[in-house]
């Protein structure tokens, strides 16, 4: 019956905000609240939710494998990752202690546990809105998954630190998982496509990776993390996280739902989470200052800054173990900090190009090295993004020796590219300043290749508007977001699908061809 409810309440208010333009997780949070809101009058049970809490552990522990899945290790020992997350840390704690100690009249040790959980920023929010945009491999979304990496292992030492308990001896075996690439390497190609690579993901992130670094008296989340990560540089890291994509779903799903059932404030609940909700965005304008510090440009500062600015489920579970009486209160501040997040980040792209020009006044000179403004040369073709239809393009273009390159956000792919002899660099097409600064004296055609719509819509529009009459191509798999592309100034925008069933199509004739001049 309970679970009944559940599927109803978040289906009907996740639809419900949909409708109105704001994410889905936003009405599971309040399907949580309504539960229980309506529970004594309806009769809905609401102890007894251990299922639910196991599904919504459940769900963080797939989403940071796949987010371990996206990361390379060396893009957290960079400086703005390990300084930005340490430094913000520092900071927040030594605001929000004394803050909390003076108004509040809170003890010392309360207030600074309740500054500790405050600092931390949300992984699974902030993960799901990147994941959603497509921008976990852009150069933001890189920096604000490393200093949420950073932020979870800060969380950790705390919470050992706090509870008193100490991990096993044998947690040393961690620093043997490495030696295990091989053979989880080797299961991975041999998986298949189909449900043995689900099995073997959810085996890997819950089994191994989550139980496992729980026996050694280690986080199942770092746990579920490391693994991840360690299947990174591995061909099909994409697809396995594809393949996991839809349990990872529905099992955040309870996640949020658990975060709204748990419990109904009281009056001083809600001004704390309020007040809290109200001091939100001090969060990220000292994020976007630490990150203009270590030389990234606005727009990455800001774009990363958002996506940090709420509070963090890791500081529900810090509160559980040392302030457990602040669980209710956290709750509601971590939710209301998600209703902010979730739908302004939607925004973030607008936003920017709105205040950019304003925003860039504070940086600072020169720029960070995966920054460097862009010039194409003496490029006549520019091909944005180079996935499978990118690079595609590009193999069939280069026999032709016209001059050519080509951008993506994803510094790892770029490096494959220069390896295999392409002329590939690093731009993100979603940068307004990037087509503002852009150098192409040559260029006459532009083939828009990136998987995000948004992506195109944008490169496209600021091509246009910097002067470029040259022809702008692209493709798209559905008919709306073709018509957005080309209303955005593309010359021609290709449906995907209806192309390749043409293009099949052809292979017939090519096909009966060469079957005829074998048969004479």
């Amino acid at each position: 019956m309970i679970e009944a409810v559940w599927i109803i309440f978040a289906f009907g208010l996740g639809m419900g905000v949909k409708l109105i333009g704001l994410p889905p997780l936003i009405g599971y949070l309040a399907a949580g609240f309504a539960i229980v809101a309506v529970g004594d009058y309806a009769g809905i049970p609401i102890q007894g939710t251990e299922a639910l809490s196991h599904l919504a552990h459940l769900g963080v522990l797939l989403l940071l494998f796949t987010v371990g899945l996206k990361l390379k290790v060396r893009n957290l020992v960079r400086p703005e990752v390990i300084g930005g997350g340490v430094l913000h840390f520092g900071i927040s704690i030594a605001l929000f202690t004394p803050a909390l100690h003076l108004i509040m009249g809170l003890e010392w040790y309360t207030a600074l546990m309740l500054a500790v959980a405050l600092s931390f920023s949300s992984t699974v929010l902030a993960a799901k809105v990147l994941e959603s945009k497509r921008e976990l491999r852009a150069f933001h979304g890189r920096v604000a998954i490393g200093i949420l990496i950073v932020q979870d292992l800060l969380a950790l030492l705390v919470m050992a630190l706090a509870s008193g308990k100490t991990p096993s001896a044998w947690a040393l075996l961690v620093f043997a998982v490495p030696l295990l690439r091989p053979l989880i390497y080797k299961l991975l190609d041999i998986s298949g496509h189909e449900e043995l690579l689900v099995l073997l993901g959810l085996l890997l992130a819950l089994v191994i990776g989550g139980k496992g670094f729980e026996l050694v008296g280690l986080s199942s989340e770092l746990g579920a993390l490391a693994f991840g990560a360690l299947l990174a540089n591995h061909r099909r890291a994409g697809e396995l996280s594809q393949s996991l994509w839809s349990i990872k779903e529905v099992f955040l799903v309870g996640f949020f739902l658990q975060i709204g059932m748990g419990g109904l404030p009281d009056t001083d609940a809600l001004v704390f989470a309020l007040v809290m909700g109200l001091v939100l965005p001090l969060k990220g304008v000292l994020f976007f200052f630490l990150l203009l510090m270590f030389k990234l440009r606005a727009r990455s500062a800001f774009l990363s800054g958002l996506s940090l600015t709420n509070y963090s489920e890791f500081g529900l579970i810090v509160a559980s173990i040392v302030l457990p009486q602040w669980l209710i209160p956290l709750a509601i501040a971590v939710s209301i900090s998600f209703l902010v997040s979730a739908p302004l980040y939607r925004l973030a792209h607008p936003l920017y190009d709105r205040f950019g020009s304003w925003l860039s006044r504070f940086e600072r000179k020169g720029f960070h090295p995966d920054e460097q403004p862009l010039s194409v040369g003496d490029a006549q073709i520019l091909i944005i993004g180079m996935g499978r239809t990118g690079t595609a393009a590009y193999d069939h273009l280069k026999p032709r020796n016209i001059p050519m390159m080509a951008l993506d956000s994803d510094p790892a792919k770029v490096e494959s590219h220069v390896k295999c002899g392409r002329n590939v660099v690093f731009a993100d097409a979603e940068d307004v300043q990037l087509w503002r600064n852009l150098k192409a004296p040559a260029l006459k055609y532009v083939i828009l290749a990136a998987n995000d719509v948004e992506a195109k819509v944008t490169a496209a529009r600021q091509l246009r508007e910097a002067g470029f009459e040259g022809v702008i191509v692209a493709h798209s798999m559905f008919a709306d977001h073709a018509d957005a592309i080309t209303r955005a100034g593309a010359d021609h925008t290709y449906q995907t699908m209806a192309e390749t069933g043409v293009g099949l199509a052809e292979h017939i004739f090519s096909a009966a061809k060469l079957k005829e001049e074998a048969w004479l």
